[in-house]
């Protein structure tokens, strides 16, 4: 399954910080995890990651493990091609 998530830092970024976000990839990567892209960004959220996941609950799991750090909100997204078959 496919998701975007926003994200809200709670704290300013610093070394730690990162040091712990890349623990957490890690570590979800291990789970069957992939994740396409994270930028931050300017405005409401600091950062956008999209990824795939191997079900909803595991992306849910995945978010509970950042709450300390960030605030998250977690779409599921479906690529345009699969709409497109739907559509069809």
């Amino acid at each position: 399954m496919h998701f975007v998530a926003l994200l809200k830092f709670k704290k300013k970024p610093d070394k730690a910080f990162m040091i712990e976000t890349q623990k957490l990839i890690d570590a979800d990567s291990q789970k069957g995890f992939k994740f396409h892209a994270i930028y931050w960004t300017l405005g409401k959220y600091d950062a956008v990651a999209v990824y795939e996941a191997p079900d909803e609950k595991e992306a849910m799991k995945a978010a509970m493990k950042r709450v300390e750090l960030m605030d998250v909100e977690t779409y599921v997204a479906i690529p345009r091609e699969e709409v497109k078959r739907l559509i069809e």
